[in-house]
This record gives structure tokens, C-alpha cells and sequence, in this order.
């Protein structure tokens, strides 16, 4: 298939719902996890996945608007927002294991 020389890719006219989606309830816990974790100036494992988690919720919102980057774009936005939320569920998890006894 050819394309006519300048022409460019179809815009994606929902690029901003996936990190959108993303960054509604990831932003206030990273920002909540990097105010608990990260105060007391030792590097551990848990900050460098949170700060993986921001690069990759900043990385969602970055590619061009270009549907062949639909998929890119969600998979940005999902791995940030389960990197943000993992330390949160295993927390309340192991604290449902401990308490039913």
C-alpha cells in the first residue's frame, strides 16, 4: 500500500482517555506513597518502583497522538497504575491474612 507523499497518520481522537484513567486515582497514591516512603532519604525497594510507576504515567501521556500508539499508550498507563497500587493491596492483603486468624 502507498501513501501520498506528507501524509501522516490518523490522529487518535481519544489519546487522553487511557492515561486519563490512569492518572485519576494513581496520581493521588503515588503522591501519598512517595510522601510516606520516601521521607526518610534511604533508597529501598519499594521507592524505585514507585518511581518507576511515575516515569512510566508520565511516559503515557507523552507519545505522539498517532492510533498505531493506542497500544503503547494503555500498557504505559496500566503498568503505572498497577505499579502504584501493588504496594497497597499486598499491605491490605497480608493485613486480611494476619487478622482472620
Amino acid at each position: 500500500m502507498t501513501t501520498a507523499a506528507g501524509a501522516r497518520a490518523p490522529l487518535d481522537p481519544t489519546w487522553w482517555k487511557a492515561p486519563l484513567v490512569a492518572t485519576l486515582p494513581g496520581l493521588p497514591l503515588l503522591v501519598g506513597e512517595f510522601a510516606f516512603f520516601g521521607a526518610d532519604g534511604y533508597t529501598s525497594g519499594i521507592e524505585v518502583v514507585l518511581t518507576l510507576a511515575a516515569v512510566l504515567l508520565v511516559l503515557a501521556w507523552l507519545p505522539s497522538y498517532r492510533r498505531s500508539l493506542r497500544v503503547p499508550r494503555i500498557l504505559l498507563a496500566s503498568a503505572s497504575l498497577f505499579l502504584v497500587a501493588a504496594p497497597w493491596v499486598s499491605a491490605l492483603l497480608m493485613g486480611l491474612a494476619m487478622s482472620s486468624g
